[in-house]
């Protein structure tokens, strides 16, 4: 169980920053991922985290798409109802304080380094337990959740589900939103046992919401387990998006806790996905929410997530990294006049479906910069543009990182052009990361027509 824990001297001081913290915790474990749970329920049961609830009502959310902007719904539509909330996410895109949001405000240095130092002591003693990144920032925020007790804590689960850290708590509602080919060398390639493992988070007795086309075997194991499936298209529904387009909203129709029919007309067509809006009313009406309709339209209505398409101006950010998120990304942006011109900046690491995410684009986007990203995982620029160049597409540059072909896009696009940047969070990240320090400085972009080159 203990694996190679750290030697607690090595652990920051009294009062050391979040920045020495996260430097630590990057370097403390063997592995970046390490799947299972008997580690980090260890760690859990001495930080008291198994013996009384950390909120009032949990609600967990897995899937391979869709998580995070579920959580962000289910985080506004329970605010706008009055309700004290904490939602736990990750990865983060610029400041690891997004990971954790108490009442939609993201959570100070302060709380996230109390966290680490109440986690570092309990893996310490009475015999040291190895833990993850990410199973260390999982249980610091659940011991920092649990100081609040909010009404509604929303913890979005990892890439796995069964053996993910979030999955050490139990929740009241769980709601999983998609099943998709990804992280192939932790999860295979095997749909029915990808969802076998996303299904791993549901309990017997309890509502589990489930999105569309998901694998049989998830339906399976809700049976099994005896988990109160409530499914979309079935259980509850939503009117098709194109419909909602024509008549300028859409209709949600669900049950409530106690099997009674309800319904909301007239909602705003949220900047997220549709599908996720019904997951997440559905969810909060199992979890004895009293939907308002006028809550419901305020929190709909005002809904946005970072690298979820995010307009900056004429730029789209989108953290799109699989066939799955990119198909639906190409079909939102589908939905949208023409520009002149839609150059998409792309980074992928070597472990993504490069060649599925680039089909899915490739109707919208009329040309490309590739671009390396840093690690183990890195791909690079040219390897991209070499699957590009192959499928007839028009390769403009290849940059060494997203920030120098962000430079070089921006001046080159005009008023009438669209930058897409995608591919991963590292890719969207940097990129957001440029374009808050541009904005910092007062730089504006030339927005001239420039000479595109193939290179």
């Amino acid at each position: 169980m203990s694996g190679t824990a750290s030697d607690p001297a090595s652990a920051p001081g009294q009062g050391a920053s979040l920045e020495a913290w996260l430097a630590r915790l990057e370097r403390q474990h063997p592995v970046a991922i390490d799947l299972g749970l008997e580690r980090v329920a260890a760690v859990a049961e001495r930080l008291g985290l198994s013996g009384s609830p950390i909120a009032k009502t949990l609600i967990t959310v897995a899937g391979t798409n869709g998580k995070g902007s579920t959580v962000a719904m289910l985080e506004a539509l329970a605010g706008a109802h009055g309700c004290s909330t904490a939602a736990y996410t990750s990865p983060h895109l610029l400041r690891y304080n997004e990971r954790l949001r108490l009442d939609a405000c993201e959570a100070d240095d302060a709380l996230l380094v109390a966290g680490f130092e109440r986690v570092e002591a309990a893996r310490q003693a009475p015999e040291p337990v190895s833990l993850t990144y990410f199973e260390v920032g999982t249980l610091a925020a659940l011991w920092a959740i649990a100081q609040r007790r909010p009404d509604v804590a929303i913890l979005e689960v990892g890439l796995g589900g069964r053996l993910d850290a979030v999955n050490v708590v139990d929740p009241d509602v769980a709601v999983i939103t998609s099943v998709a080919l990804d992280h192939a060398d932790f999860l295979g390639t095997d749909l029915q046992a990808i969802g076998r493992e996303k299904a791993g988070i549901l309990r017997g007795s309890r509502p589990a919401v489930l999105g569309h086309d998901l694998p049989a075997s998830v339906f399976a194991a809700a049976e099994a387990c005896g988990a109160q499936a409530w499914r979309l298209g079935r259980d509850f529904h939503r009117t098709p998006q194109r419909h909602a387009c024509a008549a300028g909203g859409w209709q949600w129709r669900g049950v409530d806790r106690h099997a009674r029919a309800c319904q909301l007309d007239d909602l705003p067509i949220p900047a997220l996905p549709l599908d996720n809006a019904a997951l997440a009313l559905q969810a909060l009406a199992l979890a004895g929410i009293e939907l308002a309709p006028s809550a419901c339209r305020r929190a709909l209505a005002r809904i946005t997530l970072a690298g979820r398409m995010q307009w900056l101006g004429n730029w789209c950010l989108d953290v799109a990294h699989n066939p799955h998120a990119a198909g639906y990304l190409a079909a939102r942006l589908a939905e949208r006049r023409r520009p002149a011109r839609r150059i998409a900046l792309l980074g992928m690491l070597r472990d993504k479906d490069a060649q599925g995410v680039l089909e899915a684009l490739s109707s919208q986007v009329d040309a490309w910069v590739t671009v390396s990203l840093e690690g183990p995982r890195a791909r690079s620029a040219g390897e991209l543009a070499k699957q590009l160049t192959a499928q007839g597409a028009t390769v403009l540059q290849r940059a060494a990182s997203p920030t120098v072909g962000a430079a070089w896009l921006m001046q080159r696009l005009t008023a009438d052009d669209e930058a897409l940047v995608c591919g991963s969070f590292h890719t969207v990240a940097e990129v957001l990361g440029w374009h808050a320090a541009r904005g910092s400085r007062g730089e504006a972009g030339t927005a001239q027509p420039g000479r595109w080159e193939i290179r």
